[in-house]
């Protein structure tokens, strides 16, 4: 089997999974002497823009299954950078940015902003937009 039968699958589904997790990768590389994870950065992103909302609403806009959330939140809220409180219901959770966390948000940001503006150098400001524009709308439509 060729090598270029490999890298083009032919399957959305899965070529979206490997740019992924070679994205994520970058990221990561970039953000780990910060100590976090491009998934956490991510929350820490969405809550410094939102403020306060419901784990539930969380995983909506991260389109994460709440499994992994709660895990991933768990370890946050052990560093200090989410506050977490009941809801309305006992089923519902609260979750907002610590002011631990807006520290780490800010301090691993230019690290974030150095991956960011690597790749969007590497694609062309063109392919980056069309790019950004094609992903969210595989989010708005395949999203449930």
């Amino acid at each position: 089997m060729s090598t270029e039968t490999v890298l083009r699958l032919g399957c959305a589904c899965a070529t979206l999974r490997r740019a992924s997790r070679a994205l994520t990768q970058g990221y990561e590389s970039e953000l780990r002497e910060h100590g976090v994870r491009a998934s956490q950065f991510t929350i820490l992103q969405v809550l410094s823009q939102a403020g306060e909302m419901t784990q539930g609403t969380l995983g909506e806009v991260l389109a994460m299954d709440s499994t992994t959330l709660t895990r991933t939140l768990k370890v946050m809220a052990r560093s200090g950078w989410i506050a977490q409180r009941p809801g309305k219901d006992r089923r519902e959770r609260l979750v907002r940015l610590s002011s631990c966390g807006k520290k780490k948000m800010q301090e691993a940001l230019p690290a974030w902003n150095e991956s960011q503006q690597d790749l969007r150098s590497k694609l062309g400001t063109n392919h980056w937009e069309q790019l950004e524009t094609l992903l969210n709308q595989i989010v708005d439509i395949t999203a449930k």
